[in-house]
């Protein structure tokens, strides 16, 4: 298995960012938007994160407005998510029981640089 798992999206400019700070190290990467987590899945790396899914969703993505997600409980956010990963922000660095959004892509060295 591999030492960190990469939620990627190659058509976004920051995920490729990210992707490129890890060269050399073993990453599994995920591409969520063919291969989606389930919501328990996510759930699990919101809580990796420390964050409520208010806080990982894309809010200027068309599909948030669509959806009418601005004002929806957290619960129908993540449920949004889990049918819809393109709404999910990216990128995501998993590594054990811990994750970073790559948000600045430069956030994925808290991880890296762990004694």
């Amino acid at each position: 298995m591999a030492q960190y798992i990469l939620w990627h999206n190659p058509r976004c400019a920051k995920s490729r960012e990210g992707f490129k700070l890890l060269e050399g190290l073993d990453v599994e990467v995920r591409r969520y938007i063919d291969n989606p987590p389930t919501c328990e899945e996510l759930q699990d790396v919101l809580n990796k994160l420390g964050m409520k899914p208010s806080e990982l969703v894309r809010k200027k993505e068309k599909l948030f407005r669509e959806l009418h997600l601005k004002d929806a409980s957290e619960e129908e956010i993540l449920k949004a998510m889990c049918e819809h990963p393109r709404l999910i922000e990216r990128p995501i660095l998993i590594k054990g029981d811990k994750a970073v959004l790559g948000r600045p892509p430069e956030r994925f060295k808290e991880l890296i640089d762990e004694v």
